[in-house]
């Protein structure tokens, strides 16, 4: 296969900054698209071309597949890098692709298939010593023979969209009386969401916690597993902290996970970088819970412990490249921690709350990694996920690492919007977390927004306010000498920030 020469990056934000830093350390010319509401963000301006493909809304721009295509021919392309999100799952945009003569930079559409259903997912894995949540082998829609089924596996259980993810189609049944509603509204949300309304059942495991192992494949049938991640803080079913690796994971533990992941990958031939995730018990029985087949969005706290670039590794591999290293060449260096800081309220039940991003300092020093698409004075457009940024630190060990992302949250200066850095401080700093012992119920049985401390006070938030209006001041003053720049409230706000 040749040599990649021109990647288009199928994303947008902080993704798309990441995958294009590292195709220009490898000698790639990067391609941009975007939507209108995205004309004047970092990874436009980062890349060596970009293309407008449309309005802001998703379904008329960034999942334009064969609009993409296109761009790709008339350009030169070689490869299509997806991200995370969008077309990154895709498994008939990823065919699209290699029917066009490019490179997905990712797995083969049937692997993206098998394990973009649940069902197909459980059922090739099957065949391997795989542990399986106890639940239905096939999609139910008869209600009696669910509720059958149901009481066979005893309560409380879960329904699930075959097709879902994001917590969206998913619904905890306590007891037989509350079952047909429960099951009736998972339907119509799968089918709402993702157009299939297939659901399937599982014993619901309490106290559950949510780890997950990243692996590689090449095409030469090598497959390793790049250690755990630890995902269990979450809301709506979403991540909001990771860390690698986990606090409670041994050594024999991680051995059979990472060895039941590399089963998962193989029973669908995949390559690339996937991820296989785990639902663990309060005994740490783990079972196979589905498995991601893109980069996830929390892949810097295993490059941090393991040192390898794994959008390096994901370019390489869809070169042809075989796996430049074996699974006894990778070791575990130190701990990292990872919070998501979305533009949300945690004390408004963490719903969005979009707006201009008046002040944004970024925190600095050693072991302190920020992967961010925006920039102070940028607007966070509502017709996407808001996520802000992905604050990463590393350090020796986990309390280290702790110390450190507690740190850099307090370095980290955001003003017109709410974010959620004051929860993510919240949760490092609580007891259940230090210890390790949580679950992902965190939300649900620790937090408290009355109780919530913010990262800094009002006061001076008015003050970065005032100091970022006074910097647009300027700027427009230096352009239009005309203008006068209008005094701040106070003479002394530069002494009160430090």
């Amino acid at each position: 296969m040749p040599k990649i020469k021109k990647l288009l990056v199928a994303n947008r934000g902080e993704i798309a900054l990441r995958i294009m830093r590292t195709a220009q350390e490898m000698g790639i010319a990067t391609v941009a698209v975007f939507s209108e509401a995205d004309r004047l963000s970092p990874h436009v301006k980062f890349a060596d071309e970009a293309v407008c493909l449309g309005p802001p809304p998703s379904n008329q721009s960034y999942l334009l597949g064969e609009k993409i295509i296109q761009v790709c021919i008339e350009l030169g392309v070689d490869a299509i890098h997806p991200g995370y999100g969008f077309l990154s799952e895709n498994a008939a945009f990823a065919k699209k692709v290699s029917e066009s003569g490019l490179i997905f930079v990712g797995p083969s559409p049937e692997s993206i298939e098998v394990m973009g259903s649940k069902l197909a997912a459980k059922q090739a894995v099957s065949k391997y010593d795989i542990p399986l949540v106890p639940g239905t082998e096939e999609a139910i829609s008869d209600i009696p023979i669910a509720k059958t089924r149901a009481a066979e596996i005893g309560y409380p259980i879960l329904i699930k969209a075959s097709a879902g993810g994001g917590g969206k189609g998913m619904r905890i049944v306590e007891s037989e009386s509350e079952f047909e509603e429960q099951m009736n509204r998972a339907v119509s949300e799968a089918q709402s969401a993702f157009g299939d309304g297939a659901v399937f059942i599982e014993k619901f495991i309490t106290s559950p916690r949510h780890i997950e192992i990243q692996v590689l494949g090449d095409q030469h049938g090598n497959t390793v597993y790049l250690f755990e991640r630890e995902c269990s803080i979450q809301r709506r079913h979403q991540k909001v902290i990771e860390e690698a690796p986990s606090a409670v994971v041994s050594p024999a533990m991680r051995k059979a996970m990472g060895e039941a992941a590399v089963g998962v990958a193989k029973a669908c031939n995949y390559y690339g970088a996937g991820t296989v995730e785990f639902i663990v018990d309060d005994k740490l029985n783990f079972y196979f819970l589905e498995m991601n087949t893109r980069l996830q969005v929390e892949h810097p706290v295993t490059e941090m412990i393991t040192g390898k670039d794994l959008v390096r590794e994901q370019i390489l591999i869809a070169e042809g490249n075989p796996l430049s290293f074996a699974q006894e060449d990778l070791k575990i260096h130190g701990h990292a921690v990872e919070i998501r800081v979305y533009a949300e309220d945690p004390k408004n039940n963490f719903l969005p709350d979009i707006g201009t991003l008046v002040t944004y300092r970024r925190p600095q020093g050693p072991g302190i990694r920020v992967d961010d698409g925006f920039e102070e004075g940028m607007e966070i457009p509502i017709y996407y996920d808001p996520m802000i940024a992905k604050l990463i630190t590393h350090g020796e060990n986990r309390q280290d690492a702790i110390d450190r992302m507690i740190r850099a949250i307090n370095d980290y200066r955001i003003t017109g919007i709410q974010t959620t850095l004051d929860f993510c401080r919240f949760a490092l700093e609580h007891e259940a977390f230090v210890s390790g012992n949580f679950d992902t119920k965190f939300v649900e049985n620790y937090f408290r927004p009355e109780k919530l401390e913010p990262v800094f006070s009002e006061e001076e938030k008015e003050l970065l306010a005032a100091l970022a209006v006074e910097f647009f001041e300027k700027e427009e003053n230096r352009v239009n000498p005309s203008k006068p720049i209008k005094s701040l409230p106070s003479t002394n706000w530069k002494n009160r920030l430090v």
